[in-house]
């Protein structure tokens, strides 16, 4: 008998429910199915892909913002994370040889140019920079010495690891890391307007202070993406958010698990303080044995949990005394019949006059998203151009729509067409060539992605980058519940996604005495 029932627990499969079918929620089932459990993902929309998504308009295809892959090749170590889940050989990835171009308003450089460009190449990047100001060789050499250590440093089993979970002799061998962590702590108070201060010449100073067009951030959110651009390691992949995020959905489901698309979950279910499921908006329970949220984590906590399982810091985060949430974003994208081959792929520049959004925020700058380097975008010899306004007060747009659709629409058109004015005056082939425009506004953002005042990426980095994050994958007093996704590190993203999927498997794994695996050709 004590034999026939270890047999029953040998052959059952634990269910696990995922809420969310973004780039998070798809890898940790991808994970989970590898290490022997059963999981269904819950998808409130009808697609996958959260915030790292497309949509069709007319022949176009309009992103809602992905422009580089931290990972796209070997030189990052989230290359290997990728290559866990997809085949990333079959992805064809668009390198840029500028990030971005910026023009400052009140200076010009020693040639009279008002352009700044910030090329991916360290080397010609060095030379441009040393060439436009050479009173500043100290600084520059210094800011680009900063990037060349970044590329030295061996990250790949910080990457990998999970902290809690290391015995103490594996932790000894981190101490060979500890040069990283020590430079790291000194760049961590280095911001954009720091550094401009650095500089002698005018107008290099304000294409600095212009890096993040005119908000105050840490530097490390730039110098470690590029450092890897230099590296070909941040690339775009042709066919964009639908194409890339498609990659993992097709393994999670060739790895047998189950989407279930057009399903809202109302609430987590709890019994005893332990995550026995969750209920849908239709009324239906669906039981699991553990339950994973990658959805938003505002949500999560204080809807689907009811703000029952927290503690002075989950409180604090939610009155954003800790951390402030991402800003959320007005973006007008135009389907023109036109490649516009002679715009860089990424300019910001200062508006003629400035414009003032209905939510009160002030522009005077304007930026713009050239998408020519992606035929699958557009039928041929047009291409798609995005232009976005970030913004604080997104709750203005949420509110707006829900107390009031016919004001909601009539203001989101009238200052559309104004974005379009000021963009007609800057790019002189615009206006006869526009033939579709898409506007998306925070409610957008929020209405498709539930995302929490319509954030773009979760919360905003302080200016203490690399301090550990106060967000926790497990809520106090709840057992069976785990959370992942871009919320659980200040400024997200996609690398923020996988690792903390990955982190989340591992930490599920050890709970339930299975040893953490990857199979030896995963994307077989």
């Amino acid at each position: 008998m004590p034999r026939l029932y270890e047999c029953m627990v040998y052959l059952y499969t634990m269910k696990i429910n995922i809420i969310g079918a973004g780039v998070a929620g798809l890898s940790a089932g991808c994970y989970l199915q590898m290490n022997g459990f059963e999981t269904t993902i819950f998808e409130r929309h009808s697609t996958f892909g959260g915030l790292c998504t497309s949509w069709r308009r007319s022949g176009y295809t309009f992103e809602s913002g992905f422009q580089w892959l931290l990972g796209s090749g070997d030189s990052n170590p989230f290359y290997q994370l990728w290559s866990e889940l997809i085949n990333m050989d079959a992805i064809r990835f668009v390198h840029h040889e500028e990030r971005m171009e910026i023009e400052v308003k009140d200076n010009a450089d020693i040639h009279g140019n008002k352009k700044f460009h910030l090329y991916t190449n360290l080397s010609r990047l060095e030379e441009y920079l040393h060439g436009i100001a050479p009173e500043d060789g100290k600084p520059i050499r210094k800011f680009i010495h900063t990037m060349r250590r970044m590329q030295s440093y061996e990250i790949p089993p910080m990457i990998r690891a999970v902290p809690e979970l290391l015995p103490w002799h594996q932790k000894i061998r981190f101490i060979k890391h500890l040069p990283l962590l020590v430079f790291l702590k000194r760049q961590k108070n280095e911001t954009n307007f720091t550094l401009a201060e650095k500089f002698k010449n005018p107008f290099l100073k304000e294409a600095f202070r212009l890096l993040f067009d005119g908000e105050e951030l840490p530097m490390l959110i730039l110098t470690l993406p590029l450092a890897f651009s230099d590296l070909h390691g941040t690339g775009y992949p042709v066919g964009g958010s639908v194409g890339f995020v498609g990659h993992i959905e097709r393994k999670y489901i060739e790895l047998g698990g189950k989407i279930r698309y057009n399903c809202d979950v109302e609430k987590i279910i709890v019994e005893q303080n332990v995550a026995k499921g969750i209920l849908l908006k239709t009324g239906e329970s669906v039981p699991s044995d553990i339950t994973v949220s990658a959805a938003d984590w505002n949500f999560t906590v204080f809807r689907a949990l009811e703000g029952k399982y927290v503690n002075n810091t989950i409180i604090q985060l939610h009155n954003q005394e800790k951390l402030k949430v991402y800003f959320s974003v007005f973006m007008v994208s135009l389907g023109v019949s036109t490649t516009l081959p002679d715009l860089p792929h990424f300019l910001r520049f200062p508006l003629a006059s400035p414009l003032v959004s209905p939510d009160g925020t002030q522009y005077e700058r304007m930026e713009i998203h050239v998408n020519n380097y992606d035929p699958t975008n557009s039928p041929p010899g047009k291409t798609v151009i995005s232009i976005s306004f970030y913004t604080r007060n997104a709750e203005y747009w949420i509110d707006l729509r829900e107390k009031n659709a016919a004001d909601y629409l009539a203001k989101k058109q009238h200052f559309s067409q104004l974005i379009i004015k000021q963009a007609v005056a800057r790019i002189a082939d615009l206006k006869k060539n526009i033939e579709v425009i898409d506007i998306a506004t925070p409610a957008t953002f929020q209405r498709y992605t539930n995302n929490w005042k319509g954030s773009v990426q979760g919360w905003l980095p302080g200016k203490n980058i690399i301090a550990r994050s106060p967000v926790k994958s497990e809520l106090p007093g709840l057992k069976e519940f785990f959370f992942t996704g871009h919320w659980t590190i200040p400024g997200g993203g996609l690398p923020v996604a996988i690792k903390s999927a990955r982190d989340v498997t591992q930490l599920i794994c050890h709970r339930n005495k299975k040893k953490f695996k990857i199979p030896a050709n995963p994307i077989q």
